[in-house]
């Protein structure tokens, strides 16, 4: 009974010191969040969800060491702020409550390199649809001003477009891998597809128009199913 005792202490103290020792070299790499961290870890930086706290205090995702996702950051006065971050500053939609003498103050709607912007803007809107039976916005986490284009057929992408013509309110025409669409995007933003393609089933052409406005800047994915 005491040896179980002993090595169960032994396996808890070595538990301990390994993930003290992991957790030491776990970096942040905010000035003001870097003391003791908590959370998963990649390559030597907070990676994944954790909780950072210095002189200021964040409790949400990271990405190589900086906030980045969804979070929720503590300033030592008491002001606090929810929401989107990329690369350590406020990037998205978000909450600011300030505290002050006379109650909370609050700042609630878009960031944009940590400066508010504004209200949080509209969803985005299809303006017209003919041939789409499913269609889908995602805004991906960078900081870019883009908009590409997924266009599939039941689900794969559709390799049997023609009459293809595209035109976007601003913006540079770009391509990745399979999308298509525009870099340098200025915000609000009216794009417009028109294509000829096959059914789901290759049996018999169709004929798609796709127009739509997008109101919050980012990096988005448009995708088109029909």
């Amino acid at each position: 009974m005491k040896n179980i005792i002993r090595y169960s202490l032994i396996f808890l103290f070595t538990f301990l010191v390994l993930q003290f020792k992991s957790q030491a070299q776990c970096k942040v790499l905010k000035p003001e969040i870097t003391g003791t961290y908590e959370g998963k870890c990649k390559n030597g930086l907070a990676h994944g969800k954790g909780v950072a706290t210095g002189t200021d205090r964040y409790e949400g995702q990271f990405l190589k060491g900086l906030p980045n996702g969804y979070g929720t950051y503590t300033w030592a006065g008491g002001n606090v702020y929810t929401g989107e971050w990329i690369d350590g500053m406020r990037h998205g939609i978000g909450k600011y409550t300030v505290k002050t003498s006379t109650g909370d103050s609050v700042q609630n709607g878009l960031w944009q390199k940590d400066i508010y912007s504004g209200p949080k803007p509209r969803n985005p809107y299809v303006t017209d649809k003919t041939g789409v039976s499913r269609y889908d916005f995602q805004k991906n986490q960078t900081s870019m001003n883009r908009v590409l284009l997924d266009i599939t057929v039941s689900g794969t992408h559709n390799q049997q477009l023609s009459n293809v013509l595209m035109s976007s309110s601003s913006g540079t025409e770009t391509k990745l891998g399979n999308l298509t669409g525009y870099d340098f995007v200025v915000f609000p933003v009216t794009i417009k597809i028109t294509y000829t393609s096959t059914s789901g089933f290759h049996s018999y052409p169709i004929n798609v128009r796709f127009e739509f406005e997008i109101f919050e800047p980012g990096d988005w994915t448009v995708s088109i199913d029909n």
